[in-house]
């Protein structure tokens, strides 16, 4: 499926590392405090969206009440001091240098803050397989879509030579909108029901890769 390609863009959370369930405890910890039914990790999936700003709307967050930028600043930090509980998916390593055998280039792409990105990256000892690693200047979870504008520039890779393997909708969106091919993993932020309707394979596990 991936040997084809000349280069492969990454997502991050939900894709490479495997955050969800203490995305889904952080959130449930907000929830309770306010009052707000929590949420199982499925209807999570169900719910979840791109810019976050929605998602936390359409779950019970009133912004009249409280700002956004007040709201994910909590639910950040939090992760923040939390985020090594979690660790890479299972097969991520093994795939890596799969891919890198093949000489095929990888990047990642991603709405996480660049400087946390890049410590994570290090900490994980993946900066030896990418070529680039692309993320926001913020920590509030918005459009990565210029950010890939630039790196398929950086690329310079023709149509049909370079795949973005991610887990959301807007990893999907992002691919359309930068001339990328695209393959969605149904284990990360998003249910499969919810990619099955994007038009792109989708598989359970990346370990099917492995293949």
């Amino acid at each position: 499926m991936i040997e084809k390609y000349k280069h492969i863009i990454w997502d991050w959370n939900g894709t490479i590392f495997n955050d969800v369930e203490l995305g889904v405890e952080i959130i449930n910890g907000m929830l309770a405090g306010r009052g707000i039914t929590p949420l199982t990790t499925e209807l999570y999936r169900e719910k979840f969206t791109i810019p976050v700003q929605d998602y936390y709307s359409v779950i019970g967050f009133d912004f009249t009440k409280e700002p956004f930028e007040v709201v994910g600043k909590e639910w950040m930090e939090e992760y923040e001091r939390r985020k090594y509980e979690c660790g890479l998916y299972d097969g991520i390593i093994d795939l890596f240098e799969k891919i890198e055998g093949l000489g095929i280039g990888q990047s990642i792409l991603s709405a996480y803050s660049q400087h946390t990105l890049e410590e994570m990256v290090d900490h994980f000892n993946l900066r030896k397989y990418l070529e680039h690693i692309a993320g926001l200047d913020n920590i509030y979870a918005a459009s990565k879509m210029n950010l890939g504008r630039e790196l398929m520039g950086k690329l310079g890779h023709g149509h049909g030579e370079t795949i973005l393997i991610g887990d959301t909708e807007h990893d999907y969106e992002v691919a359309a909108g930068i001339g990328s091919d695209c393959l969605l993993i149904a284990n990360g932020h998003q249910s499969r029901n919810k990619l099955l309707t994007l038009g792109v394979p989708v598989i359970d596990d990346i370990r099917s890769l492995l293949v």
